[in-house]
């Protein structure tokens, strides 16, 4: 077995053949994700509200992803581990260079960071000090004071626009993987087509080249989930063959299907 790397993404992404991925935080979860056959994981600002139960992210530290991450990297020693820089962290350049710093040491292949092409000079700073950068568009968390809520982005002709410009902005700056949250179907697809890196929904239909689900949306844990997530763990009454099932439908493009998805 060897690491997975951002050329086996984007070698998946040349051959068509989608990916799942799924976030962990401790090294038992993240061991048996990687036993099942995830490759990639994110240890998420989600965090703040799957394990230590605030009503959003940002209340998250860096200190936290840093401590999960390196849990995560001790339970799956060759994943490709994504740490998300929580709230206010790369607020500036000289912010993001010191905390992105933190989780590297951590065991983190890629920081991820949620914003548009504001970040343009944040990525390409990041990317050129040997920290790869996964972009995050559509609906980003932390920004849930200024979105109003937790509502599907991109409807209208401008937003969707705007978001596509945003993308291919960010993959000229160097940004190597992207995140699509919460939008519609049709523009997931736009923008996957439009880059050239591999890009992973979550609530953006089944037309991009990977899917990523909390886990504890996943194993049907979360009291209230969002329409975009499915109980794999309901339908198998074991985690490891739920691990396996989400994997499957994942790859063969039967999950998400239009319920667990906007138009």
């Amino acid at each position: 077995m060897k690491p997975t790397t951002l050329a086996n993404l984007s070698q998946l992404k040349k051959e068509k053949r989608k990916f799942a991925t799924i976030t962990a935080y401790d090294a038992s979860f993240a061991h048996l994700f990687a036993e099942q056959g995830i490759n990639v994981i994110l240890i998420g600002d989600s965090l703040g509200m799957t394990v230590q139960g605030h009503d959003s992210t940002l209340p998250v530290t860096v200190e936290d992803i840093s401590y999960h991450t390196r849990s995560v990297r001790t339970g799956a020693p060759l994943a490709f581990l994504v740490a998300d820089m929580p709230f206010m962290s790369y607020a500036t350049p000289e912010q993001s260079f010191e905390n992105a710093a933190a989780l590297m040491r951590a065991g983190a292949n890629m920081v991820k960071i949620e914003g548009g092409d504001w970040l343009c000079d944040t990525v390409k700073m990041l990317t050129e000090r040997a920290v790869p950068v996964c972009g995050h568009l559509g609906l980003t968390p932390q920004s849930v004071n200024v979105l109003g809520g937790y509502k599907v982005q991109g409807r209208s002709d401008d937003a969707a626009q705007k978001l596509l410009n945003d993308a291919i902005a960010l993959e000229k700056a160097g940004m190597q993987l992207l995140v699509l949250e919460c939008i519609p179907v049709e523009l997931a697809k736009r923008v996957t087509d439009a880059l050239e890196i591999p890009v992973i929904g979550i609530g953006a239909g089944n037309m991009t080249d990977g899917q990523i689900l909390v886990m504890h949306d996943a194993l049907g844990i979360t009291a209230k989930p969002p329409k975009f997530a499915k109980d794999f763990l309901k339908e198998t009454g074991n985690i490891r063959d739920a691990i396996r099932l989400y994997i499957e439908q994942v790859e063969s493009g039967a999950y998400p299907d239009q319920a667990h998805s906007f138009n």
